[in-house]
């Protein structure tokens, strides 16, 4: 079995190759099966495990991608989320790679919204605000300048430290866009075209009230139903509504599951997801709609990057 460490995919495989695969496999789910995640809290708050398994009967082939989640590790400079996915060989049973994912967990993540803010959110937002400055706010970054002319980034974190930091390193690798630390979250809110949260947080990182007409937003963080960090209150308001994978909302997201159980949103009326959205290629909106985008993860979105960055680490290990 080949081992494959973060360093090596991320040097060859990038966000343009992430979204294209992800959107190429929407194209051929019908040779896809998948099983409803495991996640398995081994502490307080988000410690957890999450096991992910999917197989590509048409390629023969699947993965498994196993994650822990421990929030205190970064107090001992190590990352909150860690992640391999073993990669068989469907017709010999044989395990053929193991590639470290939790660069391909942050890639794929940041890919889903980029793709969701390509086809949702207004074609000229410049505007791009970051709420949650952590593990996974590069790779969103990422995502959303793939697909948008992003000339200013608004960066909050309720440790201004951090969100410091982040402004500091994203700077030097993007000097063409202005990156702002704001130390008022409502303040990003009512500026941008287009926000991204992600974090963990169990209350809403923002009011409802403070968004503004013709606002994409794109919530990543909460995976867990007790987590809720978009306020629900704006789920009325808005003119569309679309998740990643729909059963994995209802059992995740907490603050859809609050919100159709307080009558803000009904599961039994929304079929909207992002591969009808990707198949489509548009949505009808207009330049006052607000739009939202909920992610929780599925396994066949790490298929689609972990055999999209096998093919390309192994096609160079054969030129």
């Amino acid at each position: 079995m080949k081992v494959y460490t973060e360093a090596q995919v991320k040097a060859h495989y990038h966000m343009t190759d992430a979204i294209e695969d992800i959107e190429h496999l929407f194209k051929n789910m019908d040779a896809v099966s998948q099983t409803t995640r495991v996640v398995i809290p081994t502490g307080e708050g988000a410690k957890s495990m999450l096991y992910m398994p999917c197989v590509h009967l048409g390629k023969q082939q699947g993965i498994i991608k196993i994650t822990s989640i421990t929030p205190e590790n970064p107090q001992h400079h190590r990352p909150t989320t860690q992640a391999n996915i073993i990669i068989t060989d469907l017709q010999t049973g044989k395990h053929i790679a193991s590639l470290d994912g939790s660069y391909l967990t942050r890639l794929r993540t940041g890919a889903l919204s980029g793709i969701a803010s390509k086809y949702m959110s207004r074609t000229d937002s410049q505007t791009l605000g970051m709420i949650g400055t952590g593990g996974m706010a590069y790779e969103q970054l990422l995502g959303n300048i793939a697909v948008r002319p992003i000339k200013k980034v608004l960066l909050y974190n309720r440790t201004v430290d951090k969100a410091t930091a982040f402004q500091a390193r994203v700077s030097e690798q993007h000097p063409d866009v202005d990156f702002e630390v704001v130390t008022d979250v409502s303040e990003l809110v009512k500026r941008s075209d287009i926000i991204n949260c992600q974090t963990q947080s169990l209350t809403p990182v923002f009011n409802a009230d403070d968004i503004q007409k013709g606002t994409h937003i794109n919530g990543i963080g909460s995976y867990r139903p007790e987590m809720k960090e978009m306020d629900n209150r704006l789920f009325p308001h808005a003119s569309q509504i679309v998740f990643d994978d729909l059963e994995g909302v209802k059992e995740e997201a907490g603050e859809f599951i609050e919100a159709d159980e307080k009558g803000l949103f009904s599961f039994d009326q929304h079929d909207d997801d992002l591969k009808s959205l990707s198949l489509n290629g548009q949505i009808t909106r207009h330049d006052d709609s607000i739009t939202v985008f909920k992610c929780v993860g599925a396994a066949h979105f790490d298929l689609a990057v972990a055999l999209g960055a096998w093919d390309k680490l192994n096609s160079i290990e054969n030129d």
